[in-house]
């Protein structure tokens, strides 16, 4: 049986779109009018593609045939097809470089595929096509599935974006913006808002305010054995548990909310090409840190030069397009322009999110992150902030800036408001073992 297809689909980048395949035909035929044998010969075929038909002797009719066509468009082995599934007789891939038939096959994959599997797709399609270029036109960016990665494509094209195609990219950047800004807003408050809280202790608190768990910590030098009981309380007993009680001396107890700023955020993001979806997170990120009465929120993003964003972020889809992906890394001139800003260090968290390439002076951006350090910043190094896990990353610079006691892993968009929340309280980072590389 030759497999060159099934080599081609399941490559890391579309293993979800094939592995989707298989459960979505799957639904669309009911397994009662199917026997299991066919059944299972047919979603064979489907895996393994046109190239590998006959060793199934499977043939696909209806929405089974459109769905292979579609994929075989992007995926296929080398017959190369069109979006509509006709040969092209000698290209590699279908979908060429036709704005109408890559029209119509992005239609298709909607019609065919879940959202999730359709920006697999057509990730996979501008990275393996080539089709950058067809996203600086208005009706096909019309056609897309809105994700993070499309996003980070339309800001790495902004600089070439006629100015035709700015309000369309402009619309469909802001519907990711307000879809994560749903998804993440309340809980960041939420958890923010109670490290804020717990971080401002004080020594004289109402009964509701009292934080126990540090209250008994503090006092347990007041520890004190209670008398045993009388012999009437313990008759028929065959012994009796002593017990004791903690004097609580000294309250400690949580702040209350005020008006006035308690922490100091600087959110320093790399926007080198490779940190596309970072920058993307960070910004929606730092809108709803700026929101937080209680928090005051700079966003700083650098190449080679350092460009402060922080006048921008009540809305994110400006601070998007005024970053300028690509380019080289000057992360200790970043840092230096960081530190310059910082005026109150015991209250102030700086999160570099950076994949740690530097391109500038290595020893000066260690000292100067030890120079935070030891000043009583909080300094947090995020690799990354996405969802897709650790990158390629600079190992040694990880290493150095571990050994200062700032450890860099990356963090998801769900982990952020719990490594931010423990940065706040001066607890120990959550790091995500499996993702953190020394």
């Amino acid at each position: 049986m030759t497999t060159t297809r099934t080599t081609t689909r399941t490559d890391p980048m579309s293993q979800t779109a094939g592995e989707t395949t298989e459960r979505t035909t799957e639904r669309t035929a009911p397994a009662s009018d199917t026997p299991p044998d066919a059944e299972r010969l047919r979603r064979w075929r489907m895996v393994l593609g046109a190239d590998s038909a006959d060793s199934t002797g499977r043939t696909l009719t209806g929405q089974d045939a459109a769905m292979d066509g579609a994929l075989d468009a992007l995926y296929g082995g080398g017959a190369g097809k069109k979006p509509n599934g006709r040969g092209t007789g000698g290209r590699s891939a279908g979908l060429g470089a036709s704005a109408p038939s890559v029209a119509r096959w992005l239609g298709d994959i909607r019609t065919y595929f879940p959202s999730s599997v359709v920006q697999v797709m057509q990730r996979d399609a501008i990275d393996r096509l080539g089709l950058s270029a067809l996203l600086l036109e208005p009706e096909m960016l019309e056609t897309v599935e809105p994700d993070v990665h499309l996003v980070g494509t339309l800001l790495s094209l902004n600089k070439a974006m006629p100015e035709t195609t700015k309000e369309t990219a402009r619309a469909v950047v802001r519907k990711v913006v307000e879809d994560l800004e749903r998804r993440l807003e309340s809980r960041t408050r939420a958890t923010l808002t109670g490290a804020l809280d717990r971080s401002a202790r004080i020594s004289r608190p109402r009964h509701r305010d009292i934080d126990w768990d540090r209250t008994i910590r503090a006092n347990l030098k007041n520890y004190l054995t209670l008398p045993a009981p009388d012999a009437a309380t313990t008759a028929g007993e065959t012994g009796a548990t002593p017990t004791g009680t903690v004097v609580p001396e000294r309250l400690i107890g949580y702040g209350r909310s005020s008006r006035s700023a308690k922490k100091d955020i600087v959110l320093c993001v790399d926007q080198s090409g490779s940190m596309a979806a970072s920058v993307v997170y960070a910004s929606v990120f730092g809108a709803v840190l700026t929101s937080m009465r209680t928090l005051s929120t700079r966003l700083v993003v650098f190449d080679t030069a350092v460009v402060d964003l922080t006048d921008q972020l009540d809305d994110p889809v400006d601070v998007l397009f005024g970053t300028q992906l690509g380019g080289g890394t000057d992360i200790n001139r970043a840092l230096a322009y960081c530190q310059s800003r910082i005026t109150r260090p015991a209250d102030t968290v700086v999160v570099l999110i950076s994949d740690l390439y530097e391109g500038g002076i290595r020893d000066e951006m260690l000292k100067r992150v030890a120079a935070m350090k030891a000043s009583g910043v909080q300094f947090v190094t995020l690799l990354a902030l996405s969802d897709e896990g650790a990158p390629a990353y600079d190992h040694e610079h990880a290493a150095a800036l571990g050994a200062l006691g700032a450890p860099a892993f990356a963090c998801t968009p769900d982990l952020f408001p719990d490594v931010m929340a423990a940065a706040i309280e001066k607890r120990p980072l959550p790091i995500p073992d499996k993702e953190y590389q020394p």
